[in-house]
């Protein structure tokens, strides 16, 4: 039946590349399946995973220069309005600092960690088993190719010669496998790569939206507009110093 379906697949396919690709297939032997299972459980949950990171990917920037124009203009609950309509872990982030604020700066701080945190886990979801199949599929490889290889001496035996064909054929099946489970790894990990990145970038959004937060509240808390200081990236003004709370005000590590 495996070999009735890849004949049809072969005589479907038009290219030339594709005949070759499904011939090789057929030719690797049954150990070929688990590596192409593995592909292509690996490729949905990168495509999951790429699906949501970009959807939970914003402007930070903008993001924050609207959350610091309604602190101003409408206090505390317009800037949760703001990030109750905007998606993403960095609105979260933001909004759970917000709802804290009552009750001081360093309950918006924890806030912000905690819920940080728990972004991160949601981000991070799913990447262990797209780890695993970058690690499984060059391994199902090696062992049909090993497997393939005790068959070929196998055969060797029970001719009573070695024959160079005999040889040569054997070897080239068994590494077959090899070869596919390497290319499987190869495609898994460069998704993977590309997820731990985003990660990464959506991270760094979010520790940076909390220190604009954090120092925006200040400035509020001082009598000062929210929009007055400055991003993140740049010299945080005086507020903190203001409010004598020390340099706790932007050590928010969410990592």
């Amino acid at each position: 039946m495996t070999i009735s379906a890849l004949l049809l697949l072969q005589e479907a396919a038009s290219d030339g590349f594709a005949n070759d690709l499904v011939y090789r297939f057929n030719e690797g032997g049954g150990y070929m399946w688990p590596v192409l299972i593995t592909l292509i459980i690996g490729l949905a949950i990168a495509f999951e995973r790429i699906l949501s990171l970009n959807r939970a990917d914003i402007n930070a920037r903008k993001f924050m220069a609207r959350v610091k124009e309604a602190l101003d203009n409408g206090g505390v609950s317009a800037a949760e309005d703001v990030c109750a309509n905007t998606r993403g872990p960095v609105a979260s982030v933001v909004q759970a600092g917000l709802t804290r604020f009552d009750e001081g700066m360093g309950a918006v701080e924890k806030a912000v960690v905690s819920y940080g945190s728990i972004e991160m886990s949601f981000l991070e979801r799913g990447l262990v088993w797209l780890s695993l199949g970058i690690s499984l599929a060059p391994m199902f490889g090696f062992l049909g190719t090993v497997v393939g290889m005790v068959e070929a001496f196998d055969a060797i035996e029970a001719a009573g010669d070695i024959s160079p064909s005999l040889v040569a054929g054997g070897i080239k099946i068994a590494l077959l496998t090899t070869v596919f489970g390497l290319i499987a790894a190869i495609i898994l990990q460069v998704f993977y790569n590309y997820c731990v990145s985003k990660i990464d970038s959506i991270t760094a959004d979010m520790e940076e939206a909390s220190v604009e937060l954090i120092d925006s509240l200040a400035m509020m808390s001082v009598g000062r507009p929210a929009l007055a200081g400055r991003s993140a990236r740049g010299t945080l003004p005086d507020a903190k110093r203001e409010l004598g709370t020390g340099d706790d005000l932007t050590d928010v590590n969410l990592s």
